[in-house]
């Protein structure tokens, strides 16, 4: 039996009554995540467990190769059973790491499985939960709508197609699904398929031949993405860059499209420009902006070539973007430009820095306008939740924050929010238990029931 207790993460008595009176059934709103839109409308049912549970999801292959899983079982030709079975052998023993949670109660969830995950129990898992997938109708849809999601927002880029956004409405589903607009793809100068990037949002606007043309093109997308409920946008650098001069963003563009390759400093004199330029634009149309930093990406070159971006070989950057940060945030702001903004920090070093940053740019116009993001990717686990926590009431105020997402390419990552929920509980439950704040649980229990869901829908103008 699983060792997935009611109680689970739930430390004392307060803890217990804050999660079931008040958090346990409250909705999920992800704002943030990386679902392909596409597979949600065609809501094709699952043929197996393996096909919802690892296919796509590096979180999950990075566990296996720390664990020493000969990539042939992750994303090599091995059958899906042999990978399924590979897997829960390596997390059997990967006691503390947040997947060896998360599994655990994704297959309680969705298929009733209550075995312990290990190599000894994975042929019974294979096969209960398969049956389980032939006896019901397992779709995106049905997942999601068990989950009690109301809004998902996907990440899309610039040039993807919006007319799956108009025809998912259609299907009636319980859930709306919503683009984030995402322009990374056409700020990430250096890349190697650029002007393959480029050449795709011409398609769709008008050609480009400076950096007009480019503010145009990108002004006329977002517009399409807002005639289809588009209400956030993402930003991913690994650091925020000095905001450089237009002119020169413009010399950096002639350059690339005349052939050349960029130098560092050129791409970074380029993506300075750009991320305020997107900021402005946001600003203009009431457009949140999710801005993520902190990652280092695509270290292993060979497993790049051989597998492409977002399989598993990212990790922390060390770089500092705090002044930099302050000088974006205070130009905005000098100029009424400074949109509703969510930052995401991957570094934990730079917890304090970024909260103490936020409360020098807040003001009227919307409770928490400045977001200190949850805890991300290599910081979405207890550690680092409960970190995120304490930096987050030293210095701000919890009583605006927007909670959870989960920031994942799987469908049954839903729990997070959950696990989330429990620490969240744990975290003020001890603190009412201490003497330390109000044991007012009506007060509180409205406090979490906003962090878990009212305040995002506040936050985003649904």
């Amino acid at each position: 039996m699983s060792y997935i207790k009611n109680n689970f993460l739930l430390d004392n008595k307060a803890a217990q009554r804050l999660y079931f009176d008040y958090a346990k059934d409250m909705p999920i709103f992800d704002y943030h995540c990386h679902l392909p839109e596409k597979q949600i409308l065609e809501n094709k049912r699952f043929n197996d467990v393996f096909e919802i549970w690892l296919a796509g999801d590096h979180y999950k292959w990075r566990l296996m190769r720390n664990y020493g899983v000969n990539e042939e079982f992750i994303t090599g030709n091995a059958s899906n059973k042999e990978k399924f079975i590979t897997y829960c052998n390596a997390l059997g023993t990967a006691f503390g790491n947040p997947l060896y949670h998360w599994s655990q109660v994704e297959l309680q969830e969705y298929f009733g499985c209550t075995l312990e995950i290990n190599g000894e129990n994975a042929q019974a898992i294979w096969d209960m939960c398969n049956d389980y997938i032939a006896k019901n109708k397992v779709t995106p849809q049905s997942l999601i709508e068990s989950s009690n999601v109301t809004h998902v927002f996907t990440t899309n880029e610039v040039f993807d197609d919006l007319t799956t956004f108009e025809k998912i409405k259609e299907k009636g589903y319980k859930f709306l699904v919503i683009p984030a607009f995402r322009a990374d793809k056409i700020m990430n100068i250096e890349a190697k398929g650029y002007l393959n990037f480029l050449g795709k949002l011409e398609e769709l606007t008008n050609k480009i031949s400076s950096i007009d043309d480019l503010e145009n093109a990108l002004e006329n997308r977002l517009q399409a993405f807002l005639s289809v409920g588009c209400r956030a946008s993402d930003i991913a650098v690994e650091s925020v860059y000095p905001v450089s001069k237009k002119e020169d963003a413009d010399k950096v563009l002639r350059s690339v499209l005349a052939g050349n390759t960029p130098s560092v400093a050129d791409s970074e004199v380029f993506k300075g420009y750009v991320t305020y330029f997107l900021m402005k634009l946001y600003a203009k149309y009431n457009v949140s902006t999710e801005l993520h930093f902190g990652a280092m990406r695509n270290n292993n070159s060979v497993m790049l070539e051989k597998l492409g971006l977002d399989t598993g070989f990212d990790s922390i950057s060390d770089k500092n973007s705090i002044s930099n940060l302050s000088r974006l945030m205070d130009k905005l702001n000098c100029e009424k430009s400074l949109p509703k903004l969510i930052i995401f920090n991957l570094n934990p070093k730079m917890n304090a820095e970024i909260m103490s940053l936020i409360g020098c740019f807040q003001d009227g116009c919307a409770r928490g306008k400045i977001q200190y993001g949850p805890a991300w990717w290599f910081l979405d686990n207890k550690v680092g939740m409960e970190k995120h926590l304490e930096d987050l009431t030293a210095t701000g105020h919890i009583g605006t924050f927007i909670g959870m997402l989960t920031d994942s390419r799987s469908l049954l990552s839903y729990p997070r929010h959950h696990y989330f929920r429990r620490i969240l509980c744990t975290y003020l439950g001890t603190l009412m238990e201490k003497g330390e704040m109000t044991s007012n649980f009506e007060l509180v229990g409205s406090v979490i029931k906003d962090i878990c869901y009212n305040n995002a829908i506040k936050y985003f103008n649904v």
